[in-house]
């Protein structure tokens, strides 16, 4: 009965890491990381006193969205060279 159990949890926790992978790599999750980072800019450059606040902000969330959106690239990179 153990064994079975414990099958159980290892498909459980099977089934969540799916999970975690599948919104890692969601459009949901890189829009959601998109448009709260723009809204964070914005706000700070708003209370910062800086001009035109809603448009300045795009260029540093899309430097921000390009940069999450290559890290797989890079970690591809690094696994190939540091695959034992």
């Amino acid at each position: 009965m153990d064994i079975n159990k414990e099958i159980k949890k290892i498909h459980e926790r099977n089934k969540k890491v799916e999970l975690d992978k599948a919104w890692e790599v969601s459009l949901t999750r890189k829009v959601t990381i998109a448009v709260l980072t723009y809204m964070v800019i914005v706000i700070f450059f708003y209370f910062a006193g800086l001009p035109k606040p809603f448009i300045n902000s795009v260029v540093p969330s899309l430097a921000f969205v390009l940069s999450t959106l290559t890290l797989p690239l890079f970690k591809r990179l690094w696994i190939s060279k540091y695959r034992i």
